[in-house]
């Protein structure tokens, strides 16, 4: 029977002493020691998150989708731990992440009952989230850090729970993650028997007859990401497919990789290898998925069956066929393409297919959407939107790009970079074109381009001319990353949701603004209408300038809870005794700054202080607000060098500008009844809003502009540290990312607005922010049609915009807050976007907003 004794003599030869002064030594002595199998804390136990690692759960559908499992570290020893379900949501939320420390209250031993000599530790109750102490700060390598066994064969690479044998990606289901994955390898020298093989046409009849069909020889023309196909309950160790699209000479037909093969193949069946198939089976077709279009090809394309690989029943052999080793007298198809320049895509049909190469300009951040699938666990899809350039109009490719499997592509997609996207759709929107990527969009970045079959493609040798003409400097500086990012534009006018129409969003109560808010997980985008009255507007400098206190400032001090050097928490002050509710103190949710009851308002606090407050029947107050063939070799290789050594050089050749842009986040509220103009702020107030914020039931404040909203320019310096902050949290903590600091020099953003919009029964308001777009080098500026207007406030918030004036500056802050008044008693519809980004900070940002005139009822009256 497993023992904690064991916990602490496992350690490696020369490492006796290595539990002196462990914080964890002495939790697992008391928890050896204790009667019962379950251990709560006297003074909480704060430990580095090193690794975070999500599994599909065993548990009943009703219950949590996923389960965790955490490695945590004193410094000393590193353990892997289960985390209780009940806390799954401080991960789902970001609280809970690698590199942060936690203050473990409760933690017990599970023995798993069905196997001999398995048991973990399970984390029950956590505290709080906070700020690593010193101590933790300087670990450099938690690699080094030696791990504690917890049975008799660590499984440091799988669950604790043994019933899974797989991690799954920490935040989207579709990217291949863990060891069981195994990684692509050129394939070996192979001696095939091609003398009885059959032809994709002829699988018909070996499907509607009883004998085995003879091998195939194929090529892979496209290959679709991952899809995961879990459910709680089901009894399928790992559910997983993949759809290659094959062709031989014959024609075209799907191929489907079961279950255990996509671990084990994935990485190899890459798009342009030549497989040579044995024992797989024929089924019928799946008529209801995505198909690539494959327009450029004179072949035949089979839709009725397709061919099945299993691992078992039977099993079958794959065989990767050396590139050097493939017979022109075999008649393979060679993978199709349709490159498309910039100029061409105006002028494409709307969902057409094509293929795109260009020099990356823009990245911005990783975001999740959920999925909308009905059955299932809870899903969710990654994407970024990238602006790329290739030459032939002054207008980027406007891109948005869903995770494709290939995390160390997608992740690593930065400026300066030459990115090529297969299989892009094209989507018309108004006057806005974009391209997205499908289920068979392939992405390839610098360090991939080599021998890959596109670069031989005539548009692809042209880009490639066009960027030596180009000088690198100039480019860096029309680079940029990150911002809050959404596209297309709304429509100009609004016209709520129906079955017929789904043009716009459903028009959501203000007072309901609670439950969407609570729902948010880490970095999910939700877009909201909601309708009412702009009740107040104030402007805000940015980047924010130190501010002085003024004595009719009220602020509020909220007493952030302490970590010592020793590991101990600070016991919390007496104001946090009176903020926090019974609940918040066991720390049983992440949640706790949800409203509860009319007269309490709840915080969440950290060590950064208030990240998101609702108020409720309070006045206001100020808040702190604490991104080719054997002859054609040498001429290939000729390219794959130049299109590499093109894109190497930009690195070697950049210039960057830094500038400080660190301002500190305070919330002020002023009392005017008018325009009140000042250096820094100009505030509006309609002349109903003194008379009912004092009753309000609920009040969402947004509080400050975040710095992750704003669009950061990029250089090479800054690289991983940007991407690191763009992607979303890693699963594994590296210290080295998250101790570097970075200059943060905002693009074309000189302040924004505060909205304050009441509903219609005045019983609830919402903040929300509004960014205008002041500058072309914005982003936000691409693919959006220049309108001139007359700089009042309500044209700049419709339109999103300031018109730059005859003399090119953009108008003062005090002339734009002089047409305030014209919104006094304008009903409106506000388009919300949400994100929940890191450290629970809530952007709500409004991305345009109808005035009366544009909104039109269902049936299309106004």
């Amino acid at each position: 029977m497993f023992h904690i004794g064991l916990l602490m003599m496992a350690g490696p030869a020369g490492h006796s002493d290595s539990g002196s002064g462990s914080a964890l030594q002495a939790v697992f002595e008391q928890l050896r020691s204790a009667h019962t199998l379950s251990l709560t804390l006297t003074s909480p136990l704060c430990l580095a998150v090193i690794a975070l690692d999500r599994y599909l759960s065993v548990q009943h559908p009703a219950a949590e989708s996923y389960s965790y499992d955490l490695t945590v570290t004193d410094g000393r020893w590193r353990i892997k731990c289960q985390l209780a379900d009940s806390l799954s949501r401080w991960v789902r939320t970001g609280s809970l992440r690698c590199g942060a420390g936690v203050l473990v209250a409760q933690l017990s031993m599970v023995h798993d009952e069905t196997r001999l000599s398995h048991s973990y530790v399970r984390i029950d109750n956590i505290h709080s989230v906070v700020e690593l102490p010193e101590r933790l700060l300087s670990i450099k390598d938690v690699e080094t850090i030696p791990e504690w066994c917890q049975d008799h064969v660590t499984r440091s690479d799988g669950p604790l729970l043994l019933s899974r044998k797989y991690y799954l990606s920490l935040w989207i289901n579709d990217d291949p993650f863990g060891r069981v994955w195994l990684p692509y390898s050129p394939p070996p020298d192979v001696v095939i028997d091609v003398s009885r093989i059959t032809l994709l046409a002829d699988l018909e009849a070996f499907f509607h007859s009883s004998r085995r069909p003879l091998p195939l020889l194929v090529r892979i023309l496209h290959r679709s990401r991952i899809r995961y196909y879990g459910k709680p309950g089901q009894n399928i160790e790992f559910p997983f497919q993949v759809y290659c699209e094959v062709a031989d000479q014959s024609g075209v037909m799907s191929m489907v990789v079961w279950n255990d093969l996509c671990p084990e193949w994935f990485n190899r069946l890459t798009v342009g290898s030549v497989l040579y198939l044995q024992h797989y089976s024929l089924k019928h077709s799946y008529q209801n998925r995505s198909r690539p279009h494959i327009r450029t090809l004179s072949l035949m394309t089979f839709h009725s069956i397709e061919i099945s690989l299993n691992p078992r029943s039977p099993v079958s052999v794959v065989t990767v066929i050396p590139p050097k080793s493939v017979q022109p007298q075999w008649c393979l198809p060679d993978v199709p393409y349709n490159f498309a320049t910039r100029s061409e895509v105006d002028s494409m049909n709307k969902n057409q297919a094509c293929d795109i190469i260009g020099l990356v300009t823009y990245v911005g951040r990783v975001e999740r959407i959920r999925s909308k699938e009905k059955t299932g666990p809870e899903k969710f899809w990654a994407y970024r939107w990238v602006h790329a350039v290739d030459g032939t109009t002054d207008s980027p490719f406007i891109l948005e790009i869903f995770s494709s499997s290939q995390p160390d592509i997608f992740n690593n997609i930065c400026p300066m970079t030459y990115l090529v996207c297969t299989q892009m759709r094209v989507c018309q929107t108004g006057c806005s074109v974009y391209l997205t990527s499908s289920t068979e969009t392939q992405l390839f970045i610098t360090g991939c381009h080599k021998k890959q079959p596109y670069v031989s493609e005539p548009k692809v040798k042209t880009f490639i001319q066009w960027t030596k003409t180009l000088k690198d400097s100039v480019m860096l500086r029309r680079t940029a990353v990150g911002g809050h990012y959404c596209y297309p534009p709304a429509p100009p006018t609004f016209t709520p949701s129906s079955n017929n129409n789904m043009t716009n969003e459903p028009i959501t109560a203000v007072a309901d603004l609670k439950g969407e808010l609570e729902s948010l997980q880490y970095r999910e985008h939700r877009r909201v209408a909601v309708q009412g009255y702009i009740a107040a507007m104030q402007y805000h400098t940015w980047p924010p300038q130190p501010e002085t206190p003024h004595s009719e400032l009220q602020q509020e001090v909220v007493s952030v809870q302490g970590v010592s050097d020793t590991g101990a928490a600070i016991p919390p002050s007496t104001m946090e005794e009176m903020i926090l509710t019974q609940r918040e103190m066991d720390s049983t949710s992440p949640d706790s700054d949800v409203t509860v009851s009319p007269k309490r308002r709840r915080v969440q606090t950290g060590s950064k202080g208030v990240h998101r407050q609702y108020f409720t029947r309070s006045k206001k107050q100020s808040n702190r607000q604490v991104g080719l063939t054997s002859h054609d070799e040498e001429e290939e290789e000729q390219q794959d060098e130049e299109l590499e050594s093109e894109e190497s050089e930009v690195e070697d050749e950049h210039t960057s500008v830094r500038q400080s842009a660190v301002g500190k986040e305070i919330d002020q509220t002023s009392q005017v009844p008018d325009v009140q103009q000042a250096a820094s702020s100009a505030l509006w107030e309609s002349r109903v809003w003194p008379l009912v914020k004092r009753q309000l039931t609920d009040h969402f404040c947004c509080g400050k502009l975040n710095q992750e909203s704003i669009p950061e320019k990029f250089n090479f310096d800054d690289k991983e540290v940007l991407l690191h902050h763009l992607n979303l949290s890693p699963a594994k903590w590296t210290p080295d990312l998250t101790s570097q600091t970075r200059t943060h020099t905002p693009v074309a953003c000189t302040g924004y607005f505060t909205l304050t919009i009441l509903g219609l029964n005045q019983t609830a308001a919402v903040d929300v922010l509004f960014v205008p777009v002041v500058s072309p080098d914005d982003p936000r500026a691409a693919g959006v049609p220049h309108t001139q207007h007359d700089n009042s406030l309500l044209s700049c918030i419709s339109t999103g915009r300031l018109c730059v004036q005859p003399d090119g500056s953009c108008p003062a802050p005090g002339s734009l807050m002089s047409s305030a008044p014209q919104l006094e008693s304008e009903r409106v519809v506000c388009i919300v976007d949400l994100c929940l980004l890191r450290e629970r900070r809530v952007e709500m940002i409004c991305s345009k907003l109808y005035r009366t005139a544009d909104i039109c009822q269902p049936d299309g009256t106004q």
